[in-house]
């Protein structure tokens, strides 16, 4: 039944469509154990996966949608979707498949951007993978953070707004995703600066706590935070935003656990809970900015954020005993990251060029504790 050829799309030109607001149907055909793992913004579910492989022409028996309207049909891998967009074209849709699946859909994109009097914020999101870097720029120097995506991205939005980076940094050691910031530093030939203590096997500058960063008009303060990893730091800027990394998200905390035997996970819930009552003895109007998000990131243009008051409203883990967190964080913890040890190992050592990112950093993001 599936025709020769069919219409297929890759993540970039799909990205672009959201981005600028094009009319499309997205078709999600996994089963709904995938699909609450992570999926695309705005996208419609029908579990049809086992009838797909079947090769069943009724598959998609009840789909109603605008003809008039692309629809984009996705899989984990691509195979699948395929055969959908067959059926769908054979019912009369302008179908296509998505190029590679959810896979290829984990370096889609999309930014939000928080402006104050002296210095902006570009919130980059990895919008599938929920990994979140930032840009900070005051009086046109530049900072970036976390860097998760390929250095394109980055060179290409510092090029549009002619922004001059000082710097490269990373909150902690990430174990989801590979960083990309000494591959920044490298080519834009400035310095990488990382939090210790950590077992990077490549040049770079300390960062300290209580260390103080110049940025144009202002100045970025180094937290120590351990407890997500013990080299874990959060950024204060201008005493008005906290970069929490994976110390703290908008609806959760770090996960303790990664790379530590149950007695360590027990240490570092500990110290964590000590680096959050840190975090909450700053002013409650302080903007977080975390790491992470556990959620699709819609192309809204809208910041993933929370004051440090509507937190404490909604993580209930932060208004408990010391002893009662540590239990609640190791009894709540979801399976790890895919292919986290490899990560790390691969982050440590700063080599990346041989990899293919799609194959290892697909899966949803997992460094949240509820």
């Amino acid at each position: 039944m599936e025709p020769v050829t069919i219409p297929t799309i890759d993540s970039d030109s799909l990205r672009d469509w959201l981005e600028a607001g094009h009319r499309v149907n997205i078709l999600d055909v996994r089963s709904l154990n995938e699909r609450s793992e992570w999926f695309i913004p705005g996208s419609i579910h029908f579990e049809t996966y086992n009838k797909l492989k079947e090769n069943d022409s009724t598959a998609l028996d009840g789909i109603v949608l605008d003809k008039e309207i692309p629809v984009i049909t996705v899989c984990a891998g691509g195979k699948m979707s395929r055969v959908a967009a067959g059926i769908l074209q054979h019912k009369g849709y302008n179908a296509y498949s998505l190029e590679s699946g959810m896979k290829s859909w984990s370096l889609a994109w999309n930014t939000a951007t928080l402006n104050f009097q002296r210095f902006q914020i570009v919130q980059i999101r990895r919008t599938g993978k929920g990994c979140l870097s930032y840009i900070v720029v005051s009086e046109n120097d530049a900072i970036l953070i976390d860097a998760s995506l390929p250095t394109e991205v980055y060179h290409n939005i510092l090029k549009q707004h002619n922004w001059q980076v000082k710097a490269v940094m990373e909150t902690h050691i990430h174990a989801d995703h590979l960083s990309r910031s000494k591959q920044l530093a490298d080519q834009l030939k400035v310095s990488l600066l990382l939090p210790i203590p950590n077992k990077a096997s490549f040049p770079y500058k300390k960062l300290e706590d209580g260390q103080t960063i110049k940025l144009g008009a202002i100045e970025i303060k180094v937290m120590s935070t351990p407890g997500h990893t013990l080299e874990s730091v959060c950024f204060i800027v201008n005493d008005d935003i906290l970069i929490s990394g994976d110390t703290l998200f908008t609806n959760a905390v770090g996960r303790p656990d990664l790379q530590a035997n149950e007695e360590e996970a027990k240490k570092r819930a500990g110290l964590l809970y000590d680096s959050l009552e840190k975090l909450m003895h700053l002013d409650d109007r302080t903007v977080v900015l975390p790491a992470h998000t556990n959620s699709p990131v819609d192309f809204d243009g809208n910041p993933i954020s929370a004051t440090l008051s509507e937190i404490k409203q909604n993580v209930t883990m932060l208004n408990v005993s010391k002893d009662d967190f540590a239990k609640r964080v190791l009894d709540k913890l979801p399976p790890p990251p895919a292919n986290h040890l490899a990560i790390v190992e691969r982050n440590l050592s700063g080599n990346i060029s041989d990899l293919n990112p799609i194959e290892l950093e697909a899966g949803a993001n997992r460094c949240a504790a509820s």
